[in-house]
């Protein structure tokens, strides 16, 4: 197949900002990795979102936009095109030598128990502001048909483990606002599943105690020291027996086992309990990884990277140290995704979310005067 030129957007559940990556690719093993760019939220809108997170809660009709909804999608599809047009100019990049952009929006509400998941994002809007198609609602056909919606991004991860010589097994292991973890093993359909929690609760409790959105560096939790008995309190949870396919709302944990220790102590704790919780996700692999590849916002602190080395039996690295991308891995992944929803492949497996069978998906809208979106369907 042919390569295409395709943008990915992000907007994790971290909501610190936008990730945008440019990578070609035929949506199968070829994957070149271009320029990337970030747009950071101001204030005011990480609190819109903040509160739609909080608006989101009630919902059960995922095309609801209840409270502050209607407004936050607005403004966060402004910001979008905002960036996209902004990294085109800055790149000389015509908007036809885009194939196609895959928009993730953000996610407000995910409970693929009740086959619902929500991220808000226009994907129409956005097409027609930056003259590109967009496959934008990419989880929503993988929940309808019963599975996880999450981890989403396997197929992109084995795609880069396949290309390279990496030792094997492969584990790599995303830590963003929830953890997750694609094992990658040669010749075999990639298995995924969401570990626990990796930076939500890091950052909610430093923007609680400090008014920091995040412990920048680790510098907190490396000055703290883990309270056992909080720890074995945050581990002694029921999703973590829980056999996988399996995946996590953001705010599916509490910190109240922490509330009561100091910032240095509690970020000590919680960043000890998302190194644990993938510790406890090694029972569901079939073998031991001899590689871990960190990727997200945890490669870069280094209280999480000490904290999984002391508790994972293999190698612990960097997406960036074996010359991927830790920080815009998603963005690229969206990007690849897209292009394999334009050709029908699969987004997701059966080993990956728990879907009946191997689904593609996404919504496609084209830039005007091309009619409104359209739903690929298997």
């Amino acid at each position: 197949m042919a390569l295409l030129t395709a943008l990915g957007l992000m907007s994790g559940t971290s909501m610190d900002g936008i990730d945008l990556a440019l990578i070609e690719t035929d949506g199968a093993a070829a994957v070149r990795m271009g320029p990337s760019a970030s747009l950071d939220y101001d204030d005011a809108e990480r609190s819109l979102l903040r509160q739609a997170l909080r608006d989101a809660a009630a919902m059960t009709d995922r095309a609801a936009r209840p409270g502050v909804l209607a407004e936050a999608e607005r403004r966060l599809t402004a910001s979008h095109a905002t960036l996209v047009r902004r990294f085109l100019a800055e790149q000389a990049i015509e908007p036809r030598q885009v194939a196609v952009i895959g928009f993730h929006g953000q996610t407000v509400l995910h409970r693929p128990a009740e086959r619902l998941t929500v991220q808000i994002g226009d994907g129409a809007a956005l097409a027609a502001a930056t003259g590109i198609p967009v496959v934008s609602d990419l989880r929503a056909a993988d929940v309808a048909a019963g599975g996880q919606g999450a981890p989403f991004v396997p197929a992109f991860h084995r795609a880069l483990v396949e290309a390279g010589t990496l030792p094997g097994p492969v584990a790599v292991l995303n830590l963003g606002g929830v953890g997750n973890v694609t094992y990658v093993e040669r010749g075999q359909d990639p298995i995924a599943f969401d570990t626990g929690p990796a930076n939500a609760l890091i950052d909610d409790l430093m923007l609680e105690r400090t008014g920091r959105a995040v412990d920048a560096d680790g510098r907190a939790a490396l000055a703290g020291t883990v309270d056992a008995a909080a720890l074995a309190a945050l581990l002694d949870h029921e999703y973590f027996g829980k056999k996988p396919p399996k995946s996590l709302d953001r705010n599916e944990f509490s910190r109240s086992a922490v509330a009561s220790l100091s910032t240095e102590d509690a970020a000590a704790t919680l960043t000890a309990f998302t190194a644990g919780s993938v510790a406890l996700a090694r029972r569901w692999l079939p073998k031991e990884p001899a590689l871990w590849v960190v990727c997200g916002g945890g490669a870069r602190n280094p209280a999480i990277l000490a904290a999984l080395a002391a508790r994972v039996p293999g190698a612990v690295t960097t997406a960036d140290a074996v010359g991927w991308s830790a920080a815009m891995m998603e963005a690229q992944a969206f990007a690849y995704l897209a292009v394999r929803s334009l050709d029908g492949l699969p987004l997701s497996f059966p080993s990956t979310t728990g879907v009946p069978r191997p689904m593609t998906g996404g919504v496609l809208s084209r830039p005007e005067p091309a009619p409104g979106p359209t739903m690929v369907t298997a």
